[in-house]
C-alpha cells in the first residue's frame, strides 16, 4: 500500500510545487514507484516534467469523475519509477462541478486508492488555496507536508492550513497525519531566514525536517526545460538538499498530531 503524502499550503510562491516534483523525482531515484498526482489547475507539477496543460491527452480532470479510467490518465516521465497524474486548467470547472455532488470532498480519495497498491508513494500536489481540490486533496492523503518559506508572512499562514488541517482530520479524514514541516528558500547569509528556522523549530519540535532547502538557481531553473533539478543538474545544492530530503522521508513515519 502506498504512502499517500499530500504537499500543502494555501500560501502561493513558498517552494510547493518544486517540493512535489523534486520530491516525487528524488524518491524514485531511490527506487521507488512514485505516482506525482497534479491536483493544480495551473499545472506547474505537470509542465515540471515535461507534460504541459495544452497537451491533448487524458487528464486528472477526465478521469476524476471516473475512477476506472484511471490508468489511461498515467503516464511515464523521463525518470524511472516515476509516473505522472497530469493537472490541467480544466480543473477550475472542477471546483463548481463538485459543489453539487454527494461526497464531494472524497473524489480524488476513490480515484488513488484504486491504484493505490501499485505504488511506494503517490506525491499530491495541491493548489494554493483551501478549495474544494485541496480538500480533496487532504482527504485522499494519509500525511500531509508542508513547505514554509523562510521569511515572515509565510508563518502568518501556516495558522490557517493547520486550522483546515484539524477541521478535515476531525470531520472528514481521521487517517491524516502531519508528515513534517520543510523550510524552503533558505539563505543562511539572512538574518530572518535564521529567525524564521528558529521560529518554526519552537512551533512544531516534533515535525521540522532536519533537511533544509536552500535557495538555488539550478532549482530555479529546472522546471523551464521540463526536468526534476536531478536530471537538470544532479550535483547542484538544490539537487542535493531534495536527495536527502527523499532519505529522510523514506526513513520517516508520522508522529502523533
Amino acid at each position: 500500500m502506498a504512502r499517500r503524502i499530500v504537499v500543502a499550503n494555501q500560501k502561493g510562491g513558498v517552494g510547493k510545487t518544486t517540493t512535489s516534483v523534486n520530491l516525487a523525482a528524488s524518491l524514485a531515484v531511490m527506487e521507488k514507484k512514485v505516482l506525482l498526482v497534479d491536483c493544480d489547475p495551473q499545472g506547474n507539477a505537470s509542465s515540471g516534467l515535461g507534460f504541459y496543460p495544452g497537451d491533448r491527452r487524458e487528464n486528472i480532470y477526465t478521469v476524476l469523475f471516473d475512477p476506472k479510467k484511471v490508468h489511461k490518465a498515467i503516464y511515464e516521465t523521463d525518470v524511472p519509477f516515476l509516473h505522472i497524474l497530469p493537472g490541467t486548467q480544466d480543473l477550475v470547472g472542477a471546483e463548481i462541478e463538485l459543489v453539487g455532488e454527494i461526497g464531494r470532498e472524497h473524489y480524488l480519495r476513490e480515484l488513488v486508492m484504486g491504484i493505490d497498491e501499485e505504488y511506494d508513494f503517490i506525491i499530491i500536489d495541491c493548489p494554493p488555496s483551501l478549495g474544494l481540490l485541496t480538500v480533496n486533496a487532504l482527504c485522499a492523503a494519509t500525511e500531509m507536508l508542508v513547505p514554509l518559506q523562510c521569511e515572515y508572512y509565510a508563518l502568518e499562514g501556516i495558522a490557517q492550513l493547520l486550522m483546515t488541517y484539524e477541521k478535515v482530520r476531525k470531520r472528514l479524514n481521521t487517517e491524516l497525519k502531519i508528515l513534517g514541516v520543510v523550510l524552503t528558500m533558505y539563505d543562511g547569509r539572512n538574518r530572518l531566514s535564521w529567525q524564521v528556522k528558529h521560529e518554526v523549530r519552537k512551533a512544531f519540535p516534533q515535525h521540522l525536517f532536519d533537511t533544509i532547502i536552500p535557495r538555488n538557481v539550478r532549482l530555479s531553473e529546472a522546471p523551464s526545460f521540463g526536468k526534476p533539478v536531478i536530471n537538470y543538474d544532479i550535483k547542484s545544492k538544490g539537487a542535493e538538499a531534495y536527495l536527502a530530503l527523499a532519505q529522510e522521508v523514506e526513513r520517516s513515519s508520522t508522529a502523533p498530531a
